[in-house]
């Protein structure tokens, strides 16, 4: 009995893999016979399991059920998506924190002693709030389906300043920065790679017609929408220093930096405040060149004056 409840639970977690199993791979798995495969998947079906039946290649694989059917997942399995539920915490997506802590409880409670310690060694990790604005679940369960299933999604946009667009596009994929979440599409309308930030979306339902998707934009073309594109101002600076050092200086999702020459590094960041703009580059340590834009330039100059006011008379 012992013996045939392990063998039930190997079953189960190999057909939980995203694949379709012949009766004759599974029991090459199971080192049984293939009649013995069709007894367990009948034993797994009467426990509630979907097991479909897959016609004319006599195979199986775990259908969609009424109810969540428990999950087998190897230790770095468990290890990732522990990590996950901890940063769901954070509240990127909105209303999940509560059930993320729950279902993180839930996982801790049946963890083996070999992983317990491992998954610990997150608690000492602070999860503290993003400070980006939140995403509503089911505008992004909406664009990561449109994304899946390569289908035209329209949508209404709010642009940083608050007016209102309707774009239409070919959704590529999500991008996740650990502050905000952005959908990175081909615009119909500008015939150009756009990035958007989701939590400016609101989708319009049904999605459009199915699309063959075209060449993924590089990781490059990516960071520079987020870092550069989804913010008021978009600014572009000369910092003298060497690619490396700049590099150092800014996280991929805050800004692109593109070598000039050897000491002279391109920026390109953007920001929602002048006033963050002109901390940022107080900070950085360089001296630099503002080549836009000029509302920045015009703002550095006041703040300048307005500091140099504030220095008592020696």
């Amino acid at each position: 009995m012992i013996e045939t409840s392990a063998r039930l639970l190997k079953l189960l977690s190999l057909l939980q893999q995203p694949k379709e199993w012949s009766g004759t791979a599974l029991a090459g798995e199971l080192g049984v016979g293939v009649r013995t495969v069709r007894r367990d998947v009948d034993k797994l079906r009467n426990l509630g399991y979907p097991v479909d039946a897959i016609p004319g290649v006599a195979g199986y694989r775990l259908g969609a059920g009424a109810a969540l059917p428990p999950l087998l997942l190897d230790d770095e399995e468990a290890i990732a998506v522990a990590i996950g539920l901890r940063a769901a915490a954070s509240g990127t997506v909105a209303g999940t924190e509560e059930s993320s802590v729950r279902a993180l409880t839930k996982l801790e409670q049946v963890l083996p002693s070999r992983l317990r310690h491992r998954i610990e060694l997150l608690q000492q990790i602070a999860v503290t709030p993003s400070g980006g604005p939140s995403v509503q679940p089911d505008v992004l369960l909406a664009v990561a389906a449109a994304c899946r299933d390569h289908q035209r999604l329209r949508f209404d946009y709010r642009n940083h300043d608050g007016t209102a667009t309707t774009r239409t596009t070919e959704p590529h994929r999500l991008v996740h920065t650990g502050r905000r979440w952005y959908l990175v599409a081909w615009d119909l309308d500008r015939d150009d790679w756009r990035t958007f930030r989701v939590d400016r979306v609101e989708p319009r339902i049904p999605t459009g017609p199915r699309f063959t998707p075209r060449d993924v934009p590089d990781l490059a073309t990516t960071n520079r929408g987020v870092a550069y594109g989804g913010y008021r101002y978009q600014s572009r600076l000369l910092v003298q220093a060497p690619v490396e050092q700049v590099a150092d200086k800014f996280a991929p999702s805050v800004a692109t930096v593109t070598p000039v020459d050897a000491t002279t590094t391109l920026v390109e960041t953007g920001a929602n405040s002048l006033d963050e703009l002109a901390l940022h580059l107080g900070l950085l340590g360089y001296p630099l060149e503002i080549q836009s834009p000029p509302e920045l330039i015009d703002h550095i100059r006041e703040l300048t004056t307005r500091l140099a006011a504030a220095i008592p008379a020696s």
